[in-house]
């Protein structure tokens, strides 16, 4: 897919990052378009952090396509460094045609690139089209996640 680009997300892209965020029922109900000031600092303070990368793709001067790639270092697996992919985004005109695929094998080469012996992402469990998605690409269902609301 020669015709994507892939690139550091920057403020400009900030309201189509945030559409497609909010675009299915999960991201509506949590996510706020119409005001866009807490993803600007948000984004802010990420492009200021070396282990945080915001990218988007970019298709035609459009943006098609986002995710968020976390680099950890860590004590575990004798010292690993592991990757976190998060918020991964298609947009919904572009989905179904090889470009989630791109994004994520950006985010593994990406992650192998940087060093890291392990690649990780959790989906909400409601999300069977994105459970078989990431199953194709070889990641395995091998934990389940918790968390609470602060």
């Amino acid at each position: 897919m020669t015709d994507v680009a892939i690139r550091p997300a920057v403020a400009a892209d900030v309201p189509a990052v945030v559409a497609m965020l909010a675009d299915d029922p999960l991201g509506a109900a949590r996510e706020s378009p119409e005001d866009l000031t807490p993803y600007l600092e948000a984004l802010e303070r990420l492009a200021s952090d070396p282990h945080q990368l915001v990218v988007v793709a970019e298709r035609a001067d459009r943006v098609v396509g986002t995710l968020q790639l976390t680099v950890i270092p860590g004590l575990s697996r004798r010292g690993a460094t592991r990757s976190v992919i998060e918020g991964v985004r298609i947009h919904r005109d572009d989905r179904g045609g090889g470009l989630g695929t791109v994004l994520i094998q950006w985010a593994i080469d990406e992650s192998r690139r940087q060093g890291c012996q392990l690649v990780q992402l959790t989906t909400d469990r409601t999300r069977t089209d994105a459970h078989r998605f990431y199953e194709r690409l070889g990641f395995t269902p091998s934990h389940t996640g918790f968390k609470i609301a602060l």
